[in-house]
C-alpha cells in the first residue's frame, strides 16, 4: 500500500474520515487492536511480569499482549503467558473486557491459573513473580487497565467487568 496515494476523507456512505486510495477508492479501515491477557492466580497469589520492553519498561504488568491473526483470544492469552512468563495456563473464564479508546485497544482479560508448575522471565520480561495481594507493587503498575483487572479479580463478582465508570472510554493516561 503506497501511502502517498491515500488521503483522509469521508467516503460516500460513511460517517467519518477514512484513508482512501485516490486512484481506486479502496478504503483502508483503521480498527482497534485486540490485547489478550490473564490475571493468573496460584495459591491466592498473582503472577506479575516486570516489563523488559517499552512502553513502561521496568513496571509490572499482567502477562498480556496483542492477539495475532489466526488466533482465538484463548490461544493468544496462553501464548502471551508463555512468551512473557514461560507459564502454561488453565483459563477459567473471561474476567474483563476493557475499551481503551485513546490508544485504540480492546483488552480481553481472563481469570486463569497455572496449568503446570513453574514460570520464568521470557524475553519481554525482566523478572516474573507471584505476589500476595498486600505485596503487589501498586506504585509500579504499568497501565491503568492492569490495576482495573487486579481489582476485578479481587472483587470476584459474577459476569464480565468493563471499564470503571470514571474512565468508561479508557481515556485516562498514565
Amino acid at each position: 500500500m503506497d501511502a502517498a496515494r491515500f488521503t483522509r476523507r469521508v467516503p460516500e456512505g460513511e460517517d467519518r474520515e477514512r484513508l482512501v486510495c485516490g486512484e481506486c477508492g479502496f478504503i483502508a479501515y483503521e480498527n482497534p487492536k485486540v490485547v489478550v491477557g490473564s490475571v493468573v492466580s496460584e495459591g491466592g497469589r498473582i503472577l506479575l511480569c516486570r516489563r523488559a520492553i517499552e512502553p513502561r519498561k521496568g513496571f509490572w504488568t499482567l502477562p498480556a499482549g496483542y492477539l495475532e491473526l489466526g488466533e482465538t483470544v484463548e490461544e493468544g492469552a496462553r501464548r502471551e503467558a508463555w512468551e512473557e512468563a514461560c507459564a502454561r495456563l488453565s483459563l477459567e473464564s473471561v474476567l474483563a473486557v476493557y475499551s481503551i479508546a485513546r490508544i485504540g485497544q480492546v483488552q480481553v482479560i481472563f481469570r486463569a491459573s497455572l496449568a503446570e508448575p513453574g514460570f520464568a522471565a521470557g524475553p519481554e520480561s525482566q523478572e516474573v513473580a507471584l505476589f500476595a495481594w498486600e505485596e503487589i507493587p501498586w506504585d509500579s503498575i504499568a497501565f491503568p487497565s492492569v490495576r482495573w483487572a487486579l481489582n476485578a479479580w479481587r472483587r470476584n463478582l459474577p459476569g464480565v467487568e468493563t471499564n470503571p465508570p470514571e474512565d468508561s472510554r479508557g481515556m485516562a493516561g498514565l
